[in-house]
C-alpha cells in the first residue's frame, strides 16, 4: 500500500488521495513525497486529465505535518556533510511543490497549465498546509473542529517546505506573522478570513472538482509569478515594509530574548527572500531551514516537545500487560481551587465526576468554577449554553460520601496536612469499591507516608496537578513504595483521557518538579541577600529562556506558601536541613504581609487592580545592592545549574526512571528554558566535561549546593551524553 493513490473520474479530474496506512492522521514521509511527485507528473502528462484535486482519505483531517523523525534520518544519511544532505533534501521538497504550482504551464506565457486544487476534510498542519499553499485553490470542509496553520515554530523549527515564503508573499509579513512566528492554528472560517485558504464548503472535493473544470489560465498563476507583483504591506525597501520589518525584529527579540534560533532564522528568510525572485527566495528559505536543523537547540526542542512528549502521551512508560484502565466515574475530594479544576478538566473529557466537600455550599462553589469557566467561553464564543449545561450535568457536587459508590478512581485534593488526608482516606475507603484506585494530589507530602492510611497501599498513588489545572499541560504521577502496576496504568490512562502529558516518578521529597524549581527560587532569593541587583536576577533568567524570573515566580506561587514549605521541610529534616539566607528573606516578607500577587504586595509592587508595577523598592532598603555586580552569565549559570543538578540527582537516585520524562516534565511543569529541550538536553548541548568543570567553579565560589553529582562526574570522565547513555533504547542507569 502507498500513501498516495490516483483515480481519474469520468469528467477527466484526477483525484489524488493521501491516506497513510495505519495512521489516524496523515504525516508526510520521503516515500510519500516521491509517490506524490510521480502521481502529479503522471496526471500532468496524461492528455485525458483536465485537472487535479488533492485530498485526504482520513475522516476530518488532511494532514498533521511532516514525520519529524525523518529530519533526523536525513541528517544521518548525509554522513560527513549533514548541511549538504539537509539542504538538498529540502530543495527536493521545494522542487515538487513548485512543479505543482506551475502545473505544466509555459514559463514565459504562463499558459497551458492544468488546474490543481486542494480539498481538505479538516485539520491541516505544517506540510499539510504547505502542500495546499502550492496548489491553485484551497477548499476546506465546514468543520468547526478542524484547525489550519503552521505550528512548526512551537517545536523549534519553522515552515521549511515553502510555507514561509508563500505565506509571507500571499499575506504580507505583518499578516503572516501570527501564523509563522506564533504557530497560530485557526478554524476554517478564521483561516478564510485571514487569507490562508480560499473557500469553506460543505463538500470540498465536489467544490474543488467544479472549480478545476472551469478554471482559466489566469486562475493558475500565483501573484508572485505574475508580472508586476508587489508584496502586500510592502517589501523591506518600501517605506511601509521597512517599518514592518523593524517592528517585527523588535517583536521577535522581545518574545524570544534571542535564545530561540528558529524565530530569528524565519524572519531572516522572509526579509532576505522578499528582496529576490521567488525561486531564489525558496533557496534562501532552504538555507535558513538547514541552519536551524543543524542547531542543537532545534534538535533538542524537536526531541523533547514532539518526539518525547508524544511518546509519553502514547504510553511509553505504561506498565505492560495491564488492560485498559480508562476512568468511568471519578471522585474528587475537596472542592477548592485544585479540586474544582480537576473536576472541570475531567468533565470536559466526558467523565462522570462526584465533587465532595465538607458542606453543600463549599461543594457548590467548586462546581461553580466550571460554570464560570464556561461562561467566559460563551462570552468569547468558544462555547455554548448547551455545552455548559452538558458539562455541569456531569458534575455532582455534594458533601455525601455515599455518592462515591461506583467510582473507579478517587483524587484527594484536601488541605496539605497528613492528618487531614489520613482521615479522609479512611472515611472514603469505607464507601468506595474494593478495586477503586485512590490518588492524592499533593505537591510536597511523601506518597509512601500518605499511603499508610490506606487499607490497600498497592492501589494508592500520587497524581500531582499543577495550577491552574485547566491551563497546565503536565501531570506528575508518583509511585509510592507499595504502589502497584494497575494504579500506575490507571493514572496514566486517566491523564491521557483529560489530554494532558504524564510523567511517572518514584516517591521522594518534593518528587521531581518541585524538587528542581525550589532551588531555582532559592538561588534567586539568595542572590538578593548577597546584594545582587534584583532586576539583574530577573532579566538574566528571562534572557536565558525562563518564562518568569525567580522573584516573580515566588510572587505568583505565594510567598507564604514558600515559607510554609520551608518550615515543614525543616521540621521533617531536622539538623540535616541546610539553613539558607533565602529563608530569612521569605520569612521577613511574610511578616511584612507581602505575600505575593494575591496580596498585591511581594517582591514586586502592584496597583489596586493587581497589575505588576515593578520591583519593590523596599528590597534594597533591607538588602543593600552591592557596588560590584556579577556578570549576566554567572547569574544565569547559578539559576540553571541549581535546577539541572537536582534533575541529575533525581536520575541518580532513581526518582526519575526515564530522562525523557525529566526533559518534558521540566519544560511543561515549570517552563525550564524550552529552547534547550530540558535539563538533560541542555547538559548534552554544553557537554558533560564542561558541565562538571563549571560545577567545580560554582562550588568553589558559592558552596556545596553546586557540587558535581557522581553520575555527571563519571559521564564527564567518559565524555558521555545523557541521551547517548540513557536514551529511550536504554532508559535504565548503566555503568
Amino acid at each position: 500500500m502507498t500513501d498516495f493513490t490516483l483515480k481519474t473520474d469520468a469528467d477527466g479530474v484526477a483525484i489524488i488521495t493521501w491516506d497513510v496506512p495505519g495512521k489516524s492522521m496523515n504525516v508526510m514521509s520521503f516515500e510519500g513525497l516521491q509517490t506524490l511527485g510521480d502521481l502529479v507528473d503522471q496526471a500532468l502528462a496524461d492528455d485525458a486529465v483536465k485537472g487535479v484535486v488533492i485530498t485526504s482519505g482520513k475522516d476530518g483531517s488532511f494532514a498533521g505535518g511532516m514525520d519529524l523523525n525523518l529530519l533526523a534520518k536525513m541528517k544521518e544519511d548525509a554522513g560527513d556533510d549533514p548541511a549538504k544532505g539537509l539542504f538538498e533534501g529540502t530543495m527536493k521538497m521545494h522542487a515538487l511543490l513548485r512543479r505543482i504550482e506551475r502545473a505544466g504551464m509555459d514559463p514565459k506565457t504562463l499558459k497551458g497549465g492544468k488546474p490543481i486544487a486542494s480539498a481538505l476534510p479538516g485539520t491541516a498542519a505544517g506540510i499539510g498546509l504547505e502542500l495546499p499553499l502550492a496548489t491553485h485553490r484551497i477548499f476546506v470542509a465546514d468543520n468547526p473542529k478542524a484547525r489550519i496553520g503552521l505550528p512548526e515554530i512551537q517545536v523549534g523549527i519553522f515552515p521549511g517546505a515553502g510555507g514561509t515564503t508563500r505565506l509571507a508573499r500571499k499575506l504580507g509579513a505583518m499578516a503572516a506573522s501570527p501564523f509563522l512566528l506564533e504557530g497560530k492554528m485557526v478554524a476554517p472560517a478564521a483561516a478564510k478570513s485571514a487569507g490562508l485558504i480560499d473557500e469553506v464548503v460543505a463538500d470540498p472535493v465536489a467544490a474543488a472538482k467544479e472549480w478545476v473544470l472551469n478554471a482559466k489560465d489566469a486562475d493558475l498563476v500565483k501573484p508572485w509569478d505574475a508580472k508586476g507583483y508587489k508584496m502586500p504591506g510592502g517589501a523591506p525597501y518600501h517605506p511601509a515594509g521597512f517599518m514592518t520589518f523593524v517592528g517585527a525584529n523588535a517583536m521577535v527579540n522581545g518574545k524570544t530574548q534571542g535564545v530561540y534560533p528558529a524565530a530569528k532564522a524565519l524572519l531572516s528568510a522572509v526579509y532576505e527572500g522578499a528582496l529576490v525572485p521567488f525561486d531564489t527566495a525558496l533557496k534562501i528559505e532552504a538555507r535558513w531551514f538547514t541552519s536551524v536543523l543543524l542547531n542543537p537547540s532545534s534538535g533538542a526542542m524537536i526531541r523533547s516537545l514532539f518526539l518525547n512528549k508524544e511518546a509519553l502521551e502514547k504510553g511509553a512508560v505504561r506498565p505492560e500487560g495491564i488492560p485498559d484502565q480508562r476512568v468511568k466515574k471519578l471522585g474528587v475530594l475537596g472542592a477548592g481551587l485544585m479540586g474544582a479544576g480537576i473536576a472541570l478538566v475531567s468533565a470536559q473529557a466526558g467523565i462522570e465526576v462526584v465533587l465532595i466537600d465538607r458542606d453543600q455550599a463549599a461543594a457548590d462553589r467548586g462546581k461553580a468554577y466550571t460554570a464560570n469557566f464556561m461562561d467566559k467561553g460563551i462570552a468569547r464564543k468558544k462555547a455554548t449554553p448547551e455545552k455548559k449545561e452538558a458539562l455541569l450535568n456531569l458534575i455532582t457536587a455534594t458533601p455525601d460520601l455515599d455518592a462515591l459508590q461506583g467510582c473507579d478512581l478517587i483524587i484527594e485534593a484536601v488541605f496539605e496536612d497528613p492528618k487531614v488526608k489520613a482521615e479522609i482516606t479512611a472515611r472514603v475507603e469505607a464507601v468506595i469499591p474494593e478495586d477503586c484506585i485512590f490518588a492524592s494530589n499533593t505537591s510536597t507530602l511523601p506518597i509512601s507516608d500518605l499511603a499508610k492510611a490506606s487499607k490497600n497501599q498497592e492501589q494508592f498513588i500520587g497524581i500531582h496537578f499543577f495550577s491552574p489545572v485547566e491551563k497546565m499541560l503536565l501531570v506528575e504521577i508518583i509511585k509510592g513504595r507499595e504502589t502497584g502496576g494497575r494504579a500506575v496504568a490507571k493514572a496514566l490512562d486517566y491523564v491521557r483521557q483529560i489530554r494532558k502529558t504524564p510523567i511517572v516518578v518514584n516517591d521522594a521529597r518534593f518528587f521531581y518538579a518541585n524538587r528542581c524549581i525550589i532551588p531555582y527560587i532559592n538561588e534567586g532569593t539568595r542572590m538578593v541577600t548577597e546584594g545582587v541587583e534584583p532586576a539583574l536576577i530577573e532579566n538574566a533568567a528571562k534572557l536565558v529562556g525562563m518564562p518568569l524570573g525567580p522573584l516573580q515566580l515566588t510572587d505568583e506561587t505565594a510567598i507564604d506558601l514558600g515559607a510554609k514549605i520551608a518550615r515543614a521541610t525543616k521540621a521533617a529534616m531536622g539538623d540535616a536541613y541546610p539553613d539558607s539566607p533565602s529563608d530569612d528573606l521569605i520569612f521577613w516578607l511574610e511578616a511584612e504581609g507581602r505575600l505575593g500577587r494575591k496580596a498585591n504586595a511581594g517582591f514586586y509592587s502592584y496597583d489596586e487592580k493587581g497589575k505588576r508595577q515593578g520591583l519593590w523598592e523596599g528590597l534594597k532598603q533591607k538588602y543593600q545592592t552591592a557596588d560590584e555586580q556579577p556578570d549576566v552569565t554567572e547569574v544565569q549559570h547559578r539559576l540553571l545549574f541549581a535546577q539541572v543538578l537536582e534533575a541529575v540527582r533525581a536520575l541518580e537516585e532513581g526518582v526519575l526512571e526515564d530522562i525523557r520524562e525529566g526533559d518534558v516534565g521540566a519544560i511543561l511543569g515549570w517552563g525550564f528554558a524550552p529552547w534547550s529541550g530540558g535539563p538533560f538536553s541542555w547538559l548534552d548541548i554544553i557537554g558533560a566535561p564542561y558541565a562538571a568543570e563549571r560545577c567545580d567553579q560554582l562550588e568553589a565560589k558559592f558552596g556545596e549546593r553546586f557540587k558535581c553529582p557522581a553520575l555527571l562526574r563519571e559521564m564527564a570522565d567518559k565524555n558521555q551524553t545523557f541521551y547517548g547513555r540513557f536514551g529511550p533504547k536504554d532508559t535504565a542507569a548503566a555503568a
